[in-house]
């Protein structure tokens, strides 16, 4: 199994305190000590699950916009995008918890034509308002005649964003953008008029599902 890069210090010094409470289990014979031994095992077994970062397929063409995150849809809804776009979109929202895989994947290919880190709260990432309040990285992408901006924001858990993206930087759908870790959500803006192929509820996979189809090419 692949594991992101930016995890590999965590999984590292977790296995060590994990390895750790094992030798001062060993050297004490204690009952207690083997019982959090095992505990901290099974948080170090969490925490490489947490970085994991699969390779994913699936459909790919100009005109798709690729899930960008996995997790579940929460709000499917028209809204004002004023810092790239610059006009109405389709906000798909996708919440991810503990247990999803956390890197981040570019939804459509083109060019990166914006990127804004902005410091904000950490109310809870489900929360519309989050969109707007929360700490987040902005990445707007264009992609022919249309333009996709992607939202990492963070959540109550989650404190760090990475965001690979530069402006100017030609990227391909699919390929990695970041990632956010502990927690969190990742909006889409896509153009008003694109046909929606999920539904508040539905269970997404980055660089896997297909969330809509541009119009206006």
């Amino acid at each position: 199994m692949n594991f992101a890069r930016e995890g590999l210090s965590f999984i590292l010094i977790a296995a060590l305190v994990a390895v750790g409470a094992f030798g001062v289990a060993l050297s004490r014979r204690s009952w207690p000590l083997w019982l959090l031994a095992f505990l901290l095992t099974v948080v170090a077994l969490w925490v490489a699950y947490f970085f994991r970062d699969p390779t994913r397929t699936g459909q790919r063409g100009d005109q798709l916009v690729i899930s960008p995150a996995d997790g579940k849809v929460v709000m499917v809804t028209e809204v004002d995008e004023p810092m790239y776009l610059k006009s109405r979109a389709t906000r798909v929202s996708i919440f991810m918890n503990v247990f999803n895989v956390h890197v981040n994947r570019y939804p459509v290919s083109g060019v990166v034509r914006f990127v804004e880190r902005k410091p904000g709260r950490f109310l809870n990432a489900a929360r519309d308002e989050a969109s707007l309040e929360n700490e987040q990285a902005s990445v707007g992408i264009e992609t022919g005649s249309n333009e996709v901006l992607v939202r990492q924001i963070a959540g109550l858990i989650a404190r760090r964003i990475v965001t690979d993206a530069h402006d100017g930087e030609q990227v391909r759908q699919g390929d990695r953008m970041g990632l956010i870790r502990f927690g969190s959500r990742v909006d889409v803006f896509i153009p008003v008029g694109s046909t929606l192929r999920i539904k508040p509820g539905d269970v997404v996979y980055a660089g896997t599902t297909v969330l809509a189809e541009l119009n206006g090419r």
